[in-house]
């Protein structure tokens, strides 16, 4: 019986205790073991087979038998004292429960603790923090201060330095020590509001007036004014002698003294030229009556040169004024000579030599002045030019027309080529002058001239035929019939006409070149007044 129900609680406690896979896959890896009883699908009678294979092993059943009995009863006894010890279970639990809250307790306490003590360490690193936040400010302070009170003691003793050395002269010191004493004063912007400060600012600003006011007294006392304004023409050469003087000397003596690149001897040159002008001017006009033409070309000439030596010497680079424009480069073959020009002959000694403009910034920078006064010399070539047709006239009676037979028979009168050679002349000194209005005045001058030789020389001295008591023209020669008046006029008389006719024809073509070239000399805006068709229609005609 009792077999039979230990059977049947082993039934009941295999349906009770039927496990998922998970859990006893879970006590298999907790509690490995190799007995067949613990495995999950544990089979009696696979086991039984297992333990009586054959029916001679059935002959120790009661050995098998005895030795399950004494697992069992172990197994009972295992599970009783488990049973046993789980009864002191609860109230060991509560225990524990009880030492872990307070365990708990006692740990919130020390988080608490340790808590308090961050926050109080924080604070104290706040206020360690602030102090050497405060440190670090009043050692900045300190030092600015220090600083400060140097730079202010440096102030204090230049500005008293600088002004004791301005009153000694000592311009090489105050040099040096005027650029330090400014700079210290920089550092004293912010501060200008302290009376004291602003005091020595003030002081500084006055010395630094009072050094210039003086430096510019003992220059103007160290540098000689005697000669500067020479009284007339005649003496100009003077003018150029002492300013080269005064340079000359001041690069040996002030030289040193001014930076390179303020070019101090040209900038006193240019005041030197401008002022020169203005004097040069105003004593033209008070004695423009007594301006002679070759005392102006005399001083025209010395005035050029002397701007040409100042092109030689100075960049130009302190001018402001633009430059006139220049006349262009000869490239007409009426005056196929010109690069000979410079060439000084005995006519032509006592005519000024201009440097070629556009390779000389002060070209005009003194020499300007006398353009108002080249009226004098047009006025010149006027009666020049008056007085050398008379000859032309005078020369043809005395030495009669070209005689027949003659190396001049028929040719252009020799007259003619003199006259345009002066006309060359002329304009080549006048442009040398002025390529302004003179040049205009000059051209008007010529063409009085042009027709006056068409008048004097060439229509009056036309041979007279019986028929024309008034004297034989062009027009009406072309009109006679042939043959008919051939013998109203003599060999010498033809040749005559034919020496007329072959000068009219060179007088027409030399006038087209001479105003080509009158155009290339004179200004670009005074082009259009250029204008020689009338006089070359007379020598067509």
């Amino acid at each position: 019986m009792m077999e039979e129900e230990e059977f049947e609680f082993a039934e009941d406690l295999e349906a009770i205790l039927h496990l998922t896979p998970e859990v006893q896959l879970a006590i298999e890896q907790v509690f490995p073991s190799q007995d067949p009883l613990d495995r999950a699908d544990f089979n009696a009678v696979e086991y039984i087979n297992t333990l009586f294979p054959t029916e001679q092993s059935l002959a120790n059943i009661d050995d098998v038998v005895n030795k399950i009995r004494l697992k069992i009863r172990r197994l009972d006894d295992n599970i009783r004292t488990v049973v046993r010890g789980q009864t002191n279970v609860g109230q060991d639990g509560r225990q524990a429960l009880e030492e872990a809250q307070i365990a708990i307790q006692q740990l919130f306490g020390k988080i608490k603790d340790i808590k308090d003590k961050a926050e109080k360490s924080e604070q104290m690193v706040k206020e360690i923090t602030r102090d050497i936040k405060q440190l670090d400010h009043a050692k900045r302070h300190l030092t600015t201060s220090i600083t400060t009170l140097n730079h202010l003691h440096m102030l204090a003793g230049g500005v008293d330095s600088l002004e004791a050395m301005t009153r000694k002269r000592q311009y090489g010191e105050v040099a040096n020590l005027l650029q330090g004493v400014v700079n210290v004063l920089e550092h004293f912007h912010k501060y200008m509001g302290i009376p004291q400060i602003r005091q020595l600012s003030e002081r500084v600003k006055a010395a630094q007036s009072e050094l210039g006011t003086q430096i510019l007294a003992d220059f103007e006392e160290a540098f000689p004014s005697q000669g500067s304004k020479v009284a007339w023409l005649d003496k100009i050469d003077r003018r150029y002698a002492w300013i080269k003087r005064q340079l000359v000397d001041y690069e040996e003596k002030y030289g040193r003294m001014f930076p390179e690149e303020w070019c101090m001897t040209e900038r006193i040159a240019v005041e030197f030229c401008h002022i020169t002008r203005t004097e040069l001017a105003k004593v033209m006009r008070t004695r423009a009556k007594e301006i002679e033409v070759k005392l102006l070309l005399f001083a025209i000439q010395r005035t050029t040169n002397f701007e040409g030596l100042l092109a030689k010497r100075f960049t130009g680079c302190t001018l402001t004024d633009k430059r006139p424009e220049s006349p262009l480069d000869p490239t007409n073959p009426f005056l196929e000579d010109e690069p000979g020009e410079d060439v000084v002959t005995e006519k032509d000694e006592d005519l000024p030599r201009k440097p070629k403009a556009p390779d000389n910034p002060f070209h005009g920078i003194v020499s300007k002045c006398f353009e108002p006064h080249l009226y004098v010399y047009i006025e010149s070539q006027d009666k020049n030019l008056g007085e050398l047709i008379d000859r032309f006239v005078a020369d043809f009676r005395t030495q009669g027309p070209p005689k027949a037979g003659t190396e001049e028979g028929g040719a252009v009168l020799p007259s003619c080529a003199d006259l345009f050679v002066y006309y060359k002349k002329c304009m080549v000194q006048c442009s040398q002058l002025s390529t302004g209005e003179p040049m205009i005045a000059l051209t008007t001058i010529f063409q009085k001239f042009l027709r006056e030789y068409a008048w004097k020389i060439l229509s009056g001295n036309l041979p007279k035929s019986s028929s024309n008591s008034g004297g034989l023209t062009i027009s009406s020669l072309l009109k006679e019939k042939e043959g008919s008046e051939a013998a109203k006029f003599t060999v010498d008389e033809l040749c005559l006409i034919c020496s007329i006719l072959s000068t009219a024809e060179y007088c027409l073509a030399t006038t087209q070149q001479l105003e080509e070239k009158l155009k290339e000399k004179v200004d670009k805006v005074l082009v259009e007044r250029i204008n020689l068709t009338g006089e070359m229609d007379t020598f067509s005609t």
